[in-house]
């Protein structure tokens, strides 16, 4: 057995680096392709509940906590989440088990077969290969996180049940547009005349707005809303509400936010999945999702220290991100572990973060759009009063390691930038995959 799985693991790692390198653009938005090699694997009308959700960030969080609800009140989940953090596998799982390397090869042999000769991205593989799973193991409900954008995105062949749209943030500029209406026209492609729609964004643009002319659209704040009372918090919308619940297992306000837009999200389900108060209490309470404001308590050469993992890379993560650190840096010195890749706004994520950083540990993330390292030591120069407080390393490991050796008992050590630089942090931490 343990031949024939390292057989397979070998196989799909073969089956990666062909899809790395079979299409010529990384990057290519368009479901024409893809939506014709659906058709011939006969994916694109499903029989089980589907919900896309797509935004600027919250994404992750959103479908975790729709995973978490749905699987506590007894149905079986089927997610779709990109990128992953160790294992490719980890995007795509049923009731919140990656799927094995066996079944992910099956299901490359199958797109192999039916798509002749039309070329595929990396992502559009990544897509077909779970909707195939997801046809082999019959679950409840498909709930699809849109890689990039949303009208363009290959999830996007897939027409869903409910839509929602977590926020709308400035990211991918050259593929979405500078601006937040135009970011939000993306996403909106997502959505369905007739269809409803979730949107948790608190100020969104018009091109959100405008859905309301031919489909339900739900914004918060205005269709429903949520608020903290200490430790507990409330969800309120015109004939759903929820009182007393626990605050969800990730870290920060935010996620009461992200919640929000997943009981929503629920509410318009009501007549497909019936989900109680307690249901709602377990999911919220048992969530997990690695690199968002992952909080790990450590033990280093100096004593213990707190150990702060967040994916944030643009300037509305990074914000979110100040704001959670505020909080647990009172009194105590921080410690930065900094890779970016060279398509994000280093600047303006630098700038956010310098007031709060004491010393800085830069690197590169395992990428070839890595930020190189000298570069990424002239931004964070622009923004800090202590230029000696900067070191740079050959690797995030190195880095990491560094920073750990440094430490003083009781301090806080932030790994931020690239769910790269979350990722091998990780991997290098005493506790990293536990």
């Amino acid at each position: 057995m343990e031949s024939k799985e390292t057989d397979y693991s070998a196989s799909l790692n073969l089956w990666l680096e062909k899809h790395r390198h079979t299409h010529p653009q990384e990057i290519d938005l368009g479901l024409e392709r893809v939506k014709e090699v659906a058709a011939n694997m006969q994916l694109l009308h499903p029989e089980q509940t589907i919900v896309t959700v797509a935004g600027t960030n919250g994404k992750g969080s959103t479908v975790a906590m729709l995973e978490a609800i749905l699987r506590a009140a007894g149905y079986t989940t089927a997610s779709y989440t990109s990128p992953h953090m160790h294992r490719y596998n980890e995007r795509i799982k049923i009731n919140n088990r990656c799927v094995g390397d066996a079944e992910l090869c099956r299901a490359f042999e199958i797109i192999e077969a039916q798509r002749g000769d039309i070329s595929l991205s990396f992502f559009e593989f990544s897509t077909l290969a779970a909707l195939q799973c997801f046809k082999s193991n019959n679950p409840d409900v498909l709930l699809l996180e849109t890689g990039l954008g949303g009208r363009l995105d290959a999830v996007n062949i897939m027409d869903a049940d409910v839509a929602v749209i977590t926020s709308i943030g400035i990211d991918h500029v050259e593929w979405l547009g500078d601006n937040r209406e135009s970011i939000g026209y993306e996403k909106a492609g997502i959505t369905r005349p007739g269809v409803p729609c979730v949107c948790g964004d608190t100020d969104p643009p018009e091109s959100i707005k405008i859905l309301k002319k031919d489909r339900p659209l739900y914004l918060i704040g205005e269709d429903f809303s949520y608020r903290k009372d200490g430790d507990h918090w409330h969800f309120e919308s015109a004939d759903f509400r929820f009182n007393d619940l626990p605050l969800p297992a990730l870290f920060g306000d935010i996620q009461l936010q992200n919640a929000s837009c997943t009981l929503a999200a629920l509410k318009c389900l009501a007549s497909r999945f019936k989900v109680s108060y307690e249901h709602i209490v377990q999911g919220l309470t048992t969530v997990y999702l690695p690199g968002r404001f992952q909080i790990r308590e450590q033990s280093v050469d100096s004593g213990n220290i707190v150990g702060i993992f967040d994916i944030s890379h643009n300037p509305q993560s990074v914000e979110v991100m100040v704001q959670n650190l505020r909080s647990l840096t009172k009194g105590r010195e921080l410690h930065a572990v900094f890779a970016i890749l060279s398509t994000k706004d280093a600047d303006n994520v630098a700038q956010a973060v310098a007031p709060l950083v004491d010393h800085w540990y830069l690197a590169e993330p395992n990428s070839v759009h890595a930020l190189p390292v000298d570069k990424l030591k002239s931004v964070v120069g622009r923004h800090v009063n202590k230029p000696n407080g900067i070191q740079c390393f050959g690797s995030v490991s190195e880095a990491y390691d560094n920073a750990r050796h440094n430490i003083k008992n009781g301090d806080r050590l932030l790994v931020f930038g690239s769910t790269m630089t979350v990722a091998e942090a990780l991997a290098e931490s005493e506790d990293g995959l536990n």
